[in-house]
């Protein structure tokens, strides 16, 4: 039998450090919200491959579907030959997304691509070059989304410069309100780019590796007050709060604020790698032909995983379930808090199932060190969870919408395991 330490070792040697493993087991089968390693341990995973899998690992509808497609055909290049299941997808998200009027869909293969091609886009449809993001924010790992991403360690560390024109605001959390937010654009516009110079502002409803804080409506508001009075376009990066995570298909969906272009990814084809541009009619097609296109993007297994993923979620009521597995999440964590057999964490904050806490120390301040600890007894006792925030201070909870009732409150009896004092602390 293979063990997880052979593996990793093989791993050391085969695949360099920068891509980092939050963990140390080797996966060899999972099923909904259960995995089991390659020494046949099984796992609850309240990381859903870092909310990948809202409707689980394997559900049979996507199975089945891809199964279905792979019997057709695997690959063509969209931009070579056309198929159907693109189409379709394109068709049903543009009428599914928050986007009065005429929408268009362009598929890719990674949440980094939609960011970058977002931005492609927007400069195209306004003749303009700068963006302005939050800081916080988590947009992608490439050059340009590298330079949006709103934190420097581990992301941009050693890998300047970062690409000019893009800006960045002091996101409303912690002791910055939404005024100071909206003052520090008002000044950035006064002394460093011209709005009129601005093609877009990009914004995450609810911040992901950021610490899952999301953001207020009031900002979302003033932000689309703002777009339109300077013809700066709207940006809604849901590649992690899409489809169902936070309760609705979309996040900013919550705030009524309509955005002109959502990048998308993650959730959208339950495991298989898939991404896309949701965007108005007349900036969608700003671009000319061969202004955009990926070899791989729109894969026809993806699309038909796509596809499938939509119908669970519209048909198992997953936006319902989010909100109702969030409430119990928010409910047993709020139970920890005071507790003086258990480490110290703060108040549960998120939208929908998209959760987390912070681990404090006995003064009340962020700990990481005792988060990553928290998380490897979590490992041990046969949770995978992680980490996120500023400092990595923050567990969060990402368990698919499918999870089963029983699962979720075994996940939750660990993570409490987890959290017990140990002798010193």
């Amino acid at each position: 039998m293979q063990s997880n330490a052979a593996l990793h070792r093989r791993r050391l040697e085969a695949i360099p450090r920068g891509i980092a493993n939050v963990t140390a087991i080797a996966a060899d089968r999972a099923e909904n919200a259960e995995l089991w390693d390659v020494e046949g341990r099984r796992y609850i995973d309240f990381a859903a491959g870092i909310a990948v899998l809202n409707t689980g690992h394997r559900h049979p509808r996507v199975m089945a579907a891809v199964h279905a497609q792979l019997d057709r055909f695997t690959h063509t290049a969209f931009q070579v030959v056309a198929y159907e299941p693109y189409v379709a997808l394109a068709e049903r998200l543009n009428a599914l997304a928050p986007i009065a009027g005429d929408a268009q869909t362009v598929l890719f293969s990674t949440g980094a691509e939609a960011v970058e091609n977002a931005v492609k886009i927007a400069r195209r449809a306004t003749g303009r070059a700068s963006v302005i993001a939050f800081t916080g924010a988590f947009h992608g790992r490439s050059l340009l989304t590298m330079a949006l991403t709103g934190k420097v360690a581990p992301y941009k560390t050693g890998f300047g410069p970062m690409q000019g024109g893009i800006h960045h605001v002091p996101f409303p959390s912690g002791d910055i309100t939404v005024a100071e937010s909206l003052r520090a654009l008002d000044l950035l516009f006064a002394a460093s780019v011209d709005p009129k110079q601005v093609a877009a502002i990009i914004i995450e409803p609810v911040q992901g590796e950021g610490g899952f804080h999301p953001t207020p409506h009031e900002l979302l508001r003033a932000l689309r007050d703002i777009c339109d009075r300077h013809g700066i376009l709207l940006v809604a990066d849901e590649v992690q709060t899409g489809f169902a995570r936070t309760g609705k298909l979309f996040g900013i969906e919550h705030s009524g604020v309509e955005p002109d272009l959502i990048t998308v990814a993650k959730g959208l084809a339950g495991g298989f790698p898939l991404a896309g541009v949701i965007g108005r009619k007349a900036v969608m097609d700003a671009c000319d032909p061969g202004g955009l296109g990926t070899t791989f993007g729109g894969s026809p297994m993806a699309c038909a995983a796509a596809l499938a993923v939509l119908d669970v979620i519209e048909e198992e009521r997953l936006c319902e379930r989010a909100a109702t597995i969030g409430a119990a999440l928010s409910a047993r964590i709020a139970g920890f808090a005071g507790r003086n057999d258990l480490t110290r964490v703060s108040a549960p904050r998120g939208l929908g199932a998209m959760v987390a806490f912070d681990i404090l120390d006995d003064a009340g301040a962020p700990d990481p060190q005792a988060a990553k600890r928290v998380v490897a007894r979590a490992l041990d006792r046969g949770l995978i969870v992680l980490t996120c925030g500023p400092l990595g201070q923050a567990i969060r909870i990402l368990a698919p919408l499918t999870i089963p009732d029983a699962q979720l409150a075994e996940g939750l009896d660990i993570l409490e395991q987890a959290l017990a004092r140990e002798t010193g602390e």
